[in-house]
């Protein structure tokens, strides 16, 4: 889940090659071209494969190119993920645990321009138009190579930015992420990228 949650942000990152057909990949164009910094609430929902809630969870998460984010898990768990570009810190408040790797290793097989922010999504994944409901026009992504930890991604988008995201595993588990309160470029200091571990904590290095 962790790799999961690493690939997300790098994934909204990246470019998309302009003049793409079809209204769900004209509004990712548009969200690409657009985004610099990104803000929102989030809800997420994992499910097994016979539709079965394992886990929800809630938080808020933020993203600034290329590659620095930060997941804030405020329930059930207070838990949080931060990238600041090279570094993946992972920290489990209640358990005064954090680990530190390297974000390459962090994302295993996935390709290296997702670090990076700066190459063409099409690159590492094949679009698809996946229809619209209600107000979402949605695309869908199957990574191009092995290691995502996901056989396909599903991106919702409404006028003005994502609002949810559905992945799936080969084992038919799916994660589905709803976003709220989002803000589109705002003001984002470095510093909320930044993570000092408290003096209490164990910290593990991976990598």
């Amino acid at each position: 889940m962790c790799r999961i949650l690493t690939l997300l942000p790098l994934l909204l990152a990246l470019a998309v090659t302009p003049a793409l057909a079809g209204e769900g990949r004209q509004r990712l164009e548009s969200f690409f071209q657009e985004m610099d910094t990104f803000r929102a609430a989030f809800e997420q929902v994992v499910t097994d494969e016979s539709g079965e809630v394992m886990q929800r969870s809630e938080g808020r998460v933020y993203l600034k190119r290329p590659g620095r984010f930060r997941w804030d898990y405020e329930t059930p768990y207070r838990q949080q993920i931060i990238a600041d570009g090279e570094s993946l810190w992972t920290y489990d408040a209640d358990l005064a645990q954090a680990t530190v790797q390297p974000m390459g290793e962090a994302l295993g097989r996935t390709p290296t321009l997702l670090l990076t922010g700066d190459g063409d999504l099409q690159e590492a994944f094949r679009l698809e138009e996946a229809g619209t409901q209600g107000d979402l026009a949605w695309v869908e992504l199957i990574p191009r190579e092995g290691g995502t930890d996901f056989e396909r991604l599903r991106i919702g988008l409404d006028g003005r930015a994502v609002r949810e995201m559905v992945l799936e595993d080969q084992f038919g588990q799916r994660t589905r992420i709803r976003f709220s309160q989002r803000q589109m470029n705002p003001g984002i200091p470095e510093s909320r990228f930044r993570f000092e571990p408290p003096a209490d904590v164990d910290v593990m290095q991976n990598g």
